[in-house]
């Protein structure tokens, strides 16, 4: 993280206040507790967030924009904090330990120098086991940010966009990563039950005025508050009359 030191944007930069924002929307709806979970922004163009072991997450500016509103943000960070969750740190650093047992074993009874028994172990188990911790943290992330009465189905927006954005994108079964188009399917047919997790949560009961507003209304991420879509509305300033049925006037 040296590298990046001076690029950590200050806790009162709009980025970082918006990003602490809908960090602690989500924090509760994690089953973690609040207390040591820190969240800095980078000033750099790469496309990523990730997050390290004792609750600290980071978001590069890059991201932001893709993310274009809270809901998308909600998705990065929600899937972020699910590694936590999860305990992947550990998981990976335990796979880890089994591969370099395995590369031992080989290098002693078939290939001497290791180097093919590593990369065969790092495609058959490694990237693998790394490719389903992703997919289970979109899932958890999926679940967390409805549950923090955001809209799941802006999951699924911010992958599209993200497959927009991709300069290039290697196949899935090189990467660490699921591929962007098989993450959108996935999330797609979890989104049902994100919804229902949304709706039996404390947001239930306003979360179809939340969508109406939405509508109404666009998140610009460089401010972290609405902003008013279209021209302003025409106000008639005719004198009204005032008649005997009340129903039909809005003031």
């Amino acid at each position: 993280m040296a590298q990046y030191g001076r690029r950590i944007l200050p806790p009162d930069h709009p980025d970082s206040r918006m990003v602490q924002k809908v960090m602690d929307r989500l924090i509760p709806a994690s089953g973690l507790g609040r207390e040591g979970w820190e969240v800095r922004v980078i000033a750099d163009e790469q496309q990523n967030a990730f997050v390290l072991p004792g609750g600290k997450v980071f978001v590069f500016s890059g991201l932001l924009p893709i993310c274009a509103n809270e809901d998308g943000l909600a998705a990065v960070l929600g899937h972020e904090v699910a590694h936590n969750v999860a305990h992947h740190t550990g998981e990976r650093l335990s796979r880890q330990l089994y591969i370099i047992g395995l590369v031992a074993l080989l290098s002693w009874t078939i290939d001497s120098t290791a180097q093919l028994a590593a990369v065969v172990l790092d495609y058959a188990i490694s990237r693998p086991g790394s490719r389903q911790q992703e997919t289970e943290a979109d899932l958890l992330g999926l679940l967390m940010m409805a549950k923090s009465c955001y809209n799941p189905e802006e999951a699924v927006s911010f992958w599209q966009r993200m497959i927009k954005a991709e300069k290039f994108a290697p196949p899935q079964f090189v990467s660490t990563h699921p591929s962007s188009a098989n993450r959108i399917v996935a999330i797609q047919k979890w989104v049902p039950q994100a919804q229902d997790a949304r709706a039996s949560s404390e947001c239930g009961n306003t979360s179809g005025y939340m969508d109406a507003f939405s509508r109404a209304f666009r998140e610009d991420p460089s401010q972290g508050f609405p902003t008013r879509r279209g021209p302003p509305e025409t106000v008639d300033e005719s004198p009204r009359s005032h008649g005997g049925d009340d129903d039909d006037d809005f003031w």
